[in-house]
């Protein structure tokens, strides 16, 4: 495993996203540009895209986000879009925080490794117990 310290990561300019994970009473939800930031200053390291084990779940889908010819389609076009000098951000668990386009691409490209940072802690949600269509989208925000 290769490790290269990384002092800062220049920001993204992005759609607002989300990180969504099961929380006790629903869902919970990490921004994104915060995990970024959060992470900005942590050891890069090489990972195995063997070990993202949410390869073989249902990621991008579920029953209110079916996996119609449209949807997959577009997330091919955000696989092709992607920006891969960016690492992939893990949690203590080994979940993708962020950068599962980014892991497809390298799948794609054949290449058996992904640059990723990995919180220790799982830091605090932005959101608990939400639903994404509440949560602000606006770039602004």
């Amino acid at each position: 495993m290769r490790s290269v310290f990384v002092p800062m990561r220049k920001t993204r300019a992005v759609r607002r996203q989300y990180h969504f994970w099961p929380g006790v009473d629903g869902l919970d939800a990490w921004d994104v540009d915060r995990l970024i930031e959060l992470s900005a200053s942590f050891v890069e390291e090489e990972v195995s895209v063997r070990a993202i084990w949410e390869l073989d779940t249902v990621y991008w889908f579920d029953e209110s986000q079916p996996a119609t010819v449209r949807a997959v389609i577009d997330h091919i076009r955000l696989i092709e879009e992607v920006d891969v000098s960016f690492p992939i951000i893990l949690g203590p668990d080994g979940r993708v925080m962020d950068g599962m386009h980014r892991v497809a691409r390298a799948i794609l490209d054949g290449r058996d490794m992904v640059n990723a940072v990995r919180f220790t802690e799982l830091p605090d949600p932005d959101f608990r117990n939400c639903h994404p269509d509440e949560l602000p989208y606006d770039s602004s925000c």
